[in-house]
């Protein structure tokens, strides 16, 4: 009876860490090489449903070793929140930053500050930013995946024409 709860206890944590889509970057801080280029294929204009409205992105092709993006979020007719983001290359690798506004673009960081994503893993059409993965499950579909007070989120969206 004890070796069959552990065994379940086993494959319930193996199952849960094998559906996690979001990685942490080790103690050490460090992230690996990476260029802009190396993530040009998140460009684009992309639409889905997420927390109960609209959700929208649009990513500039990469230039100047940087990619700038917005979020919008709509919830009933109603703009609920606006981000703003960047993708550069920061000594050697890449870095997320984002910027969140109310819909009145009053902001949520101080106007320094941002929320910042280190590069800890690359991979074909999938990268793993500390707690944020962008995943292009085809040409038409990309899948974001974001830790929001200790919760994955997941974001799937279509290629919009």
């Amino acid at each position: 009876m004890r070796t069959a709860a552990i065994l379940l206890t086993f494959c319930f944590v193996a199952g849960s860490s094998l559906a996690q889509k979001t990685l942490k970057l080790e103690s050490d801080g460090t992230s690996p090489p990476a260029t802009i280029g190396s993530v040009s294929w998140i460009a684009g204009h992309w639409q889905g449903e997420a927390w109960g409205g609209q959700a929208e992105e649009i990513w500039s092709e990469p230039q100047g070793g940087a990619m700038m993006g917005s979020f919008r979020h709509v919830v009933d007719n109603k703009v609920n929140l606006y981000e703003f983001m960047t993708i550069s290359e920061e000594d050697g690798t890449l870095v997320l930053k984002i910027k969140h506004f109310n819909s009145d673009l009053t902001g949520w960081e101080s106007k320094d500050e941002s929320v910042e994503f280190r590069l800890v893993k690359l991979g074909d059409e999938v990268v793993y930013f500390d707690g944020f993965t962008f995943e292009l499950k085809d040409k038409n579909h990309l899948s974001l995946y974001v830790m929001i007070e200790g919760k994955e989120e997941a974001f799937d969206y279509h290629r919009v024409k």
